[in-house]
């Protein structure tokens, strides 16, 4: 496992591994509610989530965010 980097808590963790962690906990149909783009709502899968979320930097923001939220609780 990786070890806590004390300034970036997603260190070390890829956002594939991000990605499928809060699909299995939260499902397509939360993930889409909560940051409504195509890919978590229409036909969604691990792969185009991974592309759109590589390009659109404002999408993955809220993604990470979501994560750190998550693992915080």
């Amino acid at each position: 496992m990786t070890t806590s980097h004390p300034r970036d808590p997603l260190h070390g963790i890829t956002l594939e591994t991000i990605v499928k962690e809060l699909v299995e906990r939260y499902g397509w149909s939360e993930m889409g509610r909560r940051v409504p783009i195509r890919c978590f709502l229409y036909d969604p899968s691990v792969k185009s989530s991974l592309t759109f979320l590589r390009k659109t930097p404002w999408a993955r923001e809220r993604v990470e965010g979501w994560y750190i939220a998550y693992k915080d609780m």
